[in-house]
Formats: C-alpha cells, structure tokens, sequence
C-alpha cells in the first residue's frame, strides 16, 4: 500500500514557485491563490459585483463600474482576461482586482473581468471556450449593470500574457462567427502575449525559453499531439489570423520579458497577413513580464494606463523601444 501511495503521489509536472501536479491528478498552486471580494474601492469609487455566467461549466466574472455619476451616455465596455499561463490566478486575485479598479476609473469605462477554467483539471481549449462564453453572455445585456451602462457599440477586448493569448483568439472569433446585432468589437489590446513556436527566435535562443514554454504548455494541453506550433500557441500557424474582428489592435512588449520576441513576431505576421485594421506596438525598455501588475503605481505602469486609456479613445500615441 505504502509502494502504491508513493507511485499516486509521484510529481509528473512542476514549474518552480508556480505548480505542481501529481499522478493521480492531484494539484498544488503556489502563486494566484488568494481572492478578494467584490467592493466600492475607497481610493477609486469603483465599485463591483460577481456573477455567475455559467453555473453548468463554473465560469463566473467580476463587473466593473465607475464611481457613481451622471454619465451623458452609455460607457465602453472592456472585457478582460487575466494571465497565468492558463493554470493560475483568478479574475478575483487582489493583482487583477486592484489592477481593474485602477483600469475603469482613469479609462471611465465598464469592465468584465473573465474567470475561465484553468488547467491542468481543465485543459485547452476550455479556456477559450470559457471566454467565448463570457463575451457572448456580455453581449446578450442580460446583467443590469451592462444594460445600463455599457455602450455594446464600443467593446474592447485585453488581457495580459495568457489572457492576451485568449483576447487574440477571441477577436478572431468575433471575425468568423460575429457578435449579436448592434454590438461592435472597436479594438483589441493584447499585452506580453503568451505565444511560441517550435522554432526558438531571437533572445530565445540562449535563454532556455523552449524549455520553459514547453513544460508550461505541456500544462496547459496536455496532449501527446500537440507542439509549440498548434496555432492555439504560435498564431504563425493560424491560418484565421487576418480575420481578427475589430478596427484596431495594440500589442505591448517589455525589453526584459522573455516573451518579448514572440510579442513582435506576433505584430510582423499580423501585419503581414490580410487583417486590414490599425496595428501598433509599444515597447516599454527595462521592463519585465507584466511588470505593471507587480508593481502599479511605477511610473511606467502608471503609464501604461495613460496607454490604455487613449486606445479607447482612438488616440494612441506609439512609442517603441522607449520608456513611456
């Protein structure tokens, strides 16, 4: 029995400080672990509340609003999905919590901050099947504070490493199978996305990203058929990626991040394929990974959020390779 114990718990996948999975299926997180309520921020005024999307398939979101005020007209809506490399965090960790807060009050928009399911209990394309969901839910106005205030019009999509992932494939989906009349998807952010290849390029070939990627993408799609050039990982090899359904696509990189050739990689071949939107991309130097969730009151995640802003106001102003 003792011999039988030790064969259940054996550890077939690890990532130092992140996960830990063992043979009989069992899992351990050690990052994205702790939640926080909804609330009214005592900083911002913003105020949210959970909802249940799917009580079959457990997703779930938290809803933002701006401080209470007259407001002359209905607000943009962003819809958001956090990173993690599809197997941490929550959309009700403080990092995203605080992050939204900070988010809708400068932009003064409403937000959805999606909560799919993770892997590896959960494996792709569970999450983008989740969010595909969510945004068909968000657009259906069922939520009063949607109907009320979110210009179904003016919709954006973002998310950050594998939330970027899954906001890119989600503006693809807008573009092959549409959204409900009346509702427009404006512009899509994708930051330090969570992209590969088979082929490493760039700084990736000294500093062991393959061997990063792939266990963390062994994760996420477990599958013995799939590589690091399933176009659910490299969108090189989505042959869908010029029809990604809105007007405009920002695509932010950081100099220190070991994701930062694929984010330019990314931004080549989509300005090489029939995709006919405005594309930019913003290069923050001396940064790392999502940088401005570890630290959101830098001056350059400070910045970040001047970015964001002037994206949903069609004013993007790009500065590459320099600090913001």
């Amino acid at each position: 029995m003792a011999n039988q114990n030790m064969r259940t718990n054996e550890i077939v996948h690890e990532i130092e400080r992140m996960i830990r999975i063992y043979k009989d299926g069992s899992v351990e997180r050690f990052m994205g672990c702790e939640v926080v309520p909804p609330s009214i921020d005592p900083q911002t005024g913003v105020q949210s509340k959970d909802v249940v999307i799917s009580h079959e398939n457990s997703i779930s979101a938290r809803l933002y609003i701006p401080k209470s005020q007259p407001h002359p007209s209905k607000l943009p809506l962003l819809i958001y999905f956090h990173g993690g490399a599809f197997c941490v965090e929550t959309a009700f960790s403080p990092m995203y919590h605080n992050y939204l807060n900070s988010l809708v009050s400068a932009a003064n928009i409403v937000a959805i901050s999606v909560d799919y399911r993770r892997a590896p209990e959960h494996p792709l394309p569970t999450a983008f099947e989740d969010s595909w969901e969510a945004v068909k839910w968000a657009v259906s106005a069922e939520d009063e504070w949607v109907k009320n205030f979110a210009n179904l019009e003016r919709i954006f999509f973002a998310g950050d490493s594998a939330g970027a992932n899954i906001a890119y494939r989600m503006g693809i989906r807008v573009g092959m199978e549409g959204l409900t009349s009346g509702a427009k998807l404006v512009g899509n952010i994708l930051v330090h996305p969570f992209f590969g290849g088979e082929e490493p390029i760039g700084s990736e070939m000294v500093n062991h990203y393959s061997e990063t990627l792939e266990k963390l993408w062994r994760i996420a799609c477990p599958t013995t058929v799939t590589s690091l050039d399933d176009p659910m990982i490299n969108p090189s090899m989505d042959p869908n990626i010029g029809k990604m359904g809105c007007e405009r696509v920002l695509v932010c990189v950081a100099e220190k991040d070991w994701l930062k050739d694929r984010g330019w990689y990314f931004y080549e071949e989509l300005k090489r394929s029939n995709w006919k939107g405005k594309l930019e991309i913003v290069e923050t130097a001396g940064e790392i990974h999502i940088f401005h969730l570890y630290n959101p009151t830098g001056d350059n995640a400070l910045a970040f959020i001047k970015l964001f802003v002037s994206f949903f106001n069609e004013a993007v102003k790009v500065k590459v390779k320099a600090n913001m």
